[in-house]
């Protein structure tokens, strides 16, 4: 079992397995991006390695994360892989839903019951502009050949932006309703060089939740997945609407995860550059698990308390991208 400094028990893995995505969400990434070396990445292999590892320290719940996790090259293989090998109680994905037409068939075969899809528009051109090469109709086929597969759940991220897709909010929950998921509105993370100024982009949670409370019949939800989002849910739907709120209203108390980057470094916490370099551990030690394992244990030694997000000095809190660590 791995406890932190905080006695928080860590629980719960987010594994990125490329930084490359199809799309290039203005929030994530720069327009022109330059992405890793493939050679530099964990092989699917080493990436199945790590995530045994950590299941075998008290891992219960893995998420695959990317960049664009689908686009990875024989991603099916990891899936099965990660399935077999291991006892989690969950295997869940996050992805833009650009490959979920011809995907999600394989990914329910894999034990993946829970399944994040960013959508930040139902509007064409709205979509496009935030993701600046997207196409909304395949995310849309996307979204329906998974509902028709029966996923345990779906849920929607979405991050709203000023003078982009604000005024969608309505749209999007009533699209999440009819289509009964649960959705999430997650204020923007400064992560990285993007073009925007956030401390002019930014909408706070706490204006959505106002807006939301005028317009729908909500109630505070005791429902938590062990995650960052506080519930509310929608009178008479079976849609839960969640906040996740690390500058309005920071999440850490309870933060029971830590994250694998895609180039092997174990990131503590998001908002954080601190981490442990696991690749040559890995590289260095073939056949023996335990360096790896002494490496990770010490790392929670090191465990931050919290992030430290501030958008009023418009500068990102970390330089990588989101791409970079996962989503």
């Amino acid at each position: 079992m791995l406890i932190d400094q905080f006695n928080r028990k860590i629980n719960y893995i987010r594994v990125s397995v490329t930084d490359r995505c199809d799309f290039r969400c203005v929030y994530c990434m720069s327009e022109k991006m330059t992405f890793m070396p493939r050679n530099d990445l964990l092989s699917l292999e080493e990436i199945a390695r790590v995530i045994k590892i950590f299941n075998g320290l008290g891992v219960e719940k893995v998420r695959i994360t990317g960049g664009e996790p689908l686009v990875r090259r024989n991603i099916d293989w990891l899936f099965k892989k990660i399935s077999e090998e291991n006892n989690l109680k969950e295997l869940t994905l996050t992805t833009n839903g650009s490959q979920l037409k011809h995907k999600a068939t394989m990914l329910k075969n894999s034990g993946v019951e829970r399944i994040n899809i960013s959508l930040d528009s139902l509007d064409p051109d709205t979509f496009m502009r935030m993701t600046r090469i997207g196409k909304l109709h395949e995310v849309l086929e996307g979204i329906q050949v998974a509902k028709k597969i029966g996923f345990k759940k779906i849920k929607l991220n979405v991050v709203l932006m000023k003078g982009l897709n604000e005024h969608e909010v309505f749209n999007l929950v009533d699209f999440a309703i009819d289509s009964g998921f649960d959705i999430s509105f997650i204020e923007e993370m400064p992560l990285g060089g993007t073009q925007f100024n956030r401390n002019q982009t930014s909408v706070s949670n706490d204006a959505i939740l106002n807006s939301l409370q005028n317009h729908y019949k909500i109630l505070k939800s005791n429902f938590t997945t062990g995650g960052p989002a506080n519930y509310w849910h929608v009178e008479s739907s079976s849609t839960k609407i969640g906040l996740i709120s690390p500058h309005s209203h920071n999440f850490c108390e309870s933060c029971n995860r830590v994250r694998i980057s895609c180039k092997g470094e174990l990131f503590l916490c998001l908002g954080h550059e601190e981490k442990v370099e696991l690749l040559p551990l890995i590289k260095n030690n073939p056949y023996d698990d335990d360096p790896i394992i002494q490496a990770i244990i010490n790392s929670m030694k090191f465990k931050p308390e919290s992030h430290t997000f501030d958008l009023s000095d418009n500068k990102p809190a970390v330089v990588r991208f989101m791409s970079h660590t996962g989503g």
